[in-house]
């Protein structure tokens, strides 16, 4: 990690606001995507946690249709939700906007204290990649589908490659697509601002993280899990890999780990290249309607779509 330089980040305090404005946004306007269908696409992180994160048990908008099925993009889609969050707050955008789009999409929780627990994505990050096998089997079995893609926020990016790495992964799956990953872990300043920016770390230090969040833990910069993750190459050749970041992401310090090595099979996208006017921060990114365009296009580059520049506020969305 010593290759990556310092950020600078003047809108990480933006996040902090989260507990504050959630509840009045819960109702924020809402986008249509055009395709077969009309569901309503969430644009807002602070919309979508609002009404999301009391109903883990809950999928999002548009995922988990087992009558699904897709000739234009056979492979299913899991989206994987990341540290502290679960499948109905982290994917109310995603999950609609790629069924609008003719994808059969599906959600789980993993790494929670109990299967009800709003909170998840805290267990061992091994024990998590081993539910996301078993999940990705179910899948395969009953859609028949040879390979899945995978679309993942933060821990959710990064979890998937221990699983392509070291659990069979690799024949399993044709895409990774993350938003915000933490590839080469981060400080411990950035996973305690993830914390208290969801209120959930109070105070936020690594005496309180370690025993509650082992997944804080291994994602800490040269952990011994982040070491050997990506010892011996990071990618497995037959994956197609994506990464979508943001110079704002207050969470994977410094936001150039999330990047991966340079490779055939590898493309890192900076989100603010696309589009300067797009300024997610590592909560918005899952929301932003800049990345999940780029998304879009990352699961199916032969049929790209155009994508829109256009204002995104970290958390508060476009």
């Amino acid at each position: 990690m010593s290759r990556f330089l310092p950020k600078r980040n003047p809108l990480r305090a933006t996040a902090a606001a989260l507990g504050a404005v959630g509840l009045a946004v819960a109702a924020a306007v809402t986008a249509h995507a055009g395709g077969s269908s009309t569901l309503p696409v969430d644009y807002s992180f602070a919309s979508g946690f609002a009404q999301g994160f009391f109903f883990p048990q809950t999928a999002p908008p548009g995922a988990d249709n087992w009558s699904c099925h897709s000739s234009a993009h056979p492979n299913p889609v899991i989206l994987v939700h990341g540290t502290f969050e679960n499948q109905n707050d982290n994917w109310r955008g995603a999950a609609p906007l790629l069924a609008n789009n003719g994808y059969c999409v599906y959600t789980f929780d993993y790494g929670g204290p109990a299967a009800g627990s709003p909170i998840q994505g805290t267990g061992k990050i091994e024990d998590s990649a081993a539910q996301l096998s078993a999940f990705v089997d179910t899948v395969r079995a009953r859609t028949g589908a040879a390979k899945v893609d995978l679309v993942g926020h933060s821990q959710g990016g990064m979890m998937p490659r221990y699983y392509i790495k070291n659990l069979g992964g690799a024949a399993k799956v044709g895409k990774l697509v993350a938003l915000a990953p933490s590839n080469h872990g981060t400080t411990l300043d950035g996973i305690t601002k993830l914390g208290a920016a969801l209120h959930l770390l109070e105070p936020a230090n690594e005496f309180v993280v370690g025993p509650a969040c082992p997944a804080c833990v291994e994602q800490e910069i040269g952990s011994p899990f982040i070491t050997a993750l990506n010892a011996g190459g990071e990618t497995a050749p037959d994956v197609q890999y994506t990464v979508i970041e943001s110079t704002n992401d207050e969470v994977v310090t410094p936001y150039q780990g999330a990047f991966l090595a340079a490779a055939p099979n590898v493309r890192n996208i900076l989100l603010e290249n696309q589009c300067v006017l797009d300024q997610s921060d590592h909560l918005e990114i899952a929301y932003s309607p800049v990345a999940l365009g780029l998304v879009l296009n990352a699961l199916d580059p032969a049929h790209p779509k155009p994508v829109v520049c256009q204002v995104v506020l970290p958390v508060l969305g476009s």
